[in-house]
């Protein structure tokens, strides 16, 4: 899907490209990728490394276009081993031509545009816009890891009142997710860096700049700090998996060890030998007796050694 933005004044729609409009394209399709390689020159592999779930955060040049390639972060609607993950936005930009690419409908896009209208200011040029992508991803990346922050506490919470699988596999999927956002941010800051260098940065971009490192930062640090929790939790949860496990072992041990008596009682009594109480009527309750006094002196000696 393609959308073109009147970028002067505040983000308005135009019914076809014009010089130095902003090309929004989401899922692009077939249609949308020959449209943009035939009528703009785009290297056409551009758009197949923004395709690329697993492209790092870069930027390159190749005949005069400019790329740059931005991790943000993306949520799984369907069910997946990591709900929340990150993928490649691509920047294309050349002369009057500036174009998003995202091969996900993200809500960040959809947020950044809404913003961008609300502000009713636009971009002054592309690096502004450009750097203001950078701030928005940071900020959903604040707003992701809050969300993520709430399904530890809830998976805590209900570890708490019983540990289950269910709870265990849902904080090792969010472990997995923690893993994804803080190396996308690392990419992210070191792209940051190095753009601050190649693009013509004037006094307003260094202060927009400014702020995407002061939340850059934060993200990066918020998941360290998320992540080192539950790297704790997953391991105190992990030990009183082996605690009870010991446990549960201990009192079958000792219940067989008691267990064991009379059966080794009987197997005596029960033995083809002269024992004397082959013809006492009394023999039976005998034997029971010494069953239940050995028996009983084993479990006392047991609890006594808290073994039991």
């Amino acid at each position: 899907m393609r959308t073109y933005w009147n970028t002067n004044g505040g983000l308005t729609t135009l019914k076809e490209w014009e010089p130095n409009c902003w090309i929004q394209v989401t899922c692009p399709t077939d249609e949308d990728r020959q449209m943009l390689e035939d009528r703009f020159q785009i290297p056409d592999y551009f758009l197949s490394d923004i395709s690329d779930t697993d492209e790092r955060a870069r930027y390159e040049y190749d005949d005069g276009w400019m790329l740059i390639i931005l991790r943000i972060p993306y949520v799984k609607e369907i069910r997946s081993r990591t709900p929340y993950t990150t993928v490649p936005l691509g920047i294309i930009h050349k002369r009057d031509v500036t174009i998003t690419v995202c091969n996900f409908e993200t809500n960040m896009m959809i947020d950044f545009v809404t913003f961008q209208q609300k502000r009713n200011e636009g971009f002054t040029d592309h690096v502004d816009m450009i750097f203001r992508l950078f701030l928005s991803s940071a900020i959903w990346y604040l707003k992701r890891l809050k969300q993520i922050n709430a399904l530890i506490e809830k998976a805590k919470h209900n570890l708490d009142r019983g540990v289950n699988n269910e709870s265990l596999i849902g904080l090792s999927r969010l472990q997995d997710s923690l893993t994804y956002f803080i190396t996308s941010i690392r990419g992210n800051e070191n792209l940051l860096a190095k753009l601050k260098f190649k693009l013509q940065v004037d006094e307003l971009d260094a202060d927009l700049i400014e702020d995407v490192n002061i939340e850059m930062s934060q993200a990066r640090e918020t998941s360290n700090i998320y992540s080192n929790i539950l790297e704790s939790t997953m391991d105190t949860y992990s030990s009183i998996i082996n605690n009870n496990m010991n446990t549960t072992m201990r009192t079958l041990t000792s219940v067989s060890i008691i267990m064991m008596f009379p059966t080794l009682i009987a197997s005596l009594f029960g033995m083809n030998l002269v024992n004397g109480m082959e013809t006492s009527k009394f023999g039976f309750l005998v034997a029971l007796v010494i069953s239940f006094v050995v028996s009983g002196a084993s479990w006392w000696m047991l609890r006594y050694k808290r073994l039991l």
